[in-house]
């Protein structure tokens, strides 16, 4: 039997915020084909977002007869999906200062152990250890994404309807944050976590928004989420960025470190970020070295010339 199991994706290279590349490419790989001018005239509505909003992908694609199960998954049932042609959209660490992005899965290598994600070129396809996979899906609650024909959901398999409706109320409320709307925002998320209690991506979103608003509840929605998810990175990092605001640098220390414990190449600013609460705590030498890593990881930063002046100050 071929260890090696692949799907192969159409190539697509046009994207928009509102219309991100594995969303076009899975949607294509189904036979449709997604409107680039439609996104552009959705994405009027975050003139000031950088990245890609998953969910106004999403809900082109349904607009255009596919549809979606948000679920929380497995190495077994990934492979399960590319088995029987299915390639799912996965929710993984991101690098320099994207927090994460979404990665569409192609296919594996059982003898290997190497997972398979779609490059947008000719004859490519990036291949990652199973292991570090795991441990990088880990971090965001290995959250799954199937964008499908309606035809085929019989086939896939049944999921837990709770926890498919409350995932897809966490990226309706991530959505309605980025709109602004953080009231209608925090409403939406508190449903998820009523439908599905153990839900540690609601708990999170829940407790960022709550974390803007300087609320101390944002600090028992972090901890919820870590006890749920003891490796869930961006509750360590809400936690640090909550004791920074406050001025608390002993826990802002404690809990940045512990989110570059899981994870030190995901997000170059908590570098800095640790930095400077070590540098309000008379730790020179270690913030000096905190602001090194950061621009060993963001050569390009746009306040380089000010960290170096920082360093060369230490």
């Amino acid at each position: 039997m071929d260890p090696t199991h692949t799907l192969d994706i159409p190539l697509v290279q046009e994207e928009n915020i509102c219309l991100p590349l594995v969303v076009s490419a899975v949607s294509k790989y189904w036979g449709v084909d997604l409107s680039i001018k439609e996104a552009a005239e959705i994405a009027k509505k975050y003139p000031n977002i950088k990245g890609s909003i998953l969910i106004e992908g999403v809900e082109l694609a349904e607009r255009h007869g596919l549809s979606c199960i948000i679920s929380n998954s497995s190495i077994k049932e990934l492979k399960k999906m590319i088995d029987i042609g299915v390639p799912p959209i996965v929710i993984l660490p991101g690098v320099k200062d994207v927090v994460q992005h979404a990665s569409l899965v192609v296919g594996y290598d059982d003898t290997e152990k190497t997972i398979f994600h779609y490059i947008p070129e000719p004859e490519k396809i990036g291949a990652i250890p199973e292991k570090i996979f795991d441990e990088q899906w880990q971090q965001d609650d290995r959250l799954m994404i199937l964008v499908v024909p309606q035809d085929i959901l019989s086939d896939i398999g049944s999921f837990d309807k709770d926890m498919v409706q409350s995932n897809r109320l966490c990226f309706d409320g991530e959505k309605q944050r980025l709109q602004g709307d953080s009231v209608q925002a925090i409403s939406t998320l508190r449903k998820a976590i009523d439908i599905h209690k153990s839900n540690s991506t609601a708990m999170c979103l829940l407790a960022g928004i709550l974390n803007d608003q300087n609320s101390q509840d944002a600090v028992t929605y972090y901890t919820k989420t870590i006890q749920l998810n003891p490796k869930y990175y961006l509750a360590y990092r809400g936690l640090g960025n909550y004791y920074l605001k406050t001025k608390d640098y002993a826990n802002a220390e404690e809990y940045y470190s512990l989110a570059l414990e899981i994870d030190s190449a995901r997000f170059a600013p908590l570098y800095k970020n640790r930095g400077l609460v070590r540098y309000e705590q008379k730790k020179l030498e270690e913030a000096k070295q905190d602001f090194v890593k950061y621009l060993e990881q963001m050569p390009d930063a746009r306040d380089r010339s000010g960290i170096e002046q920082a360093i060369a100050e230490l």
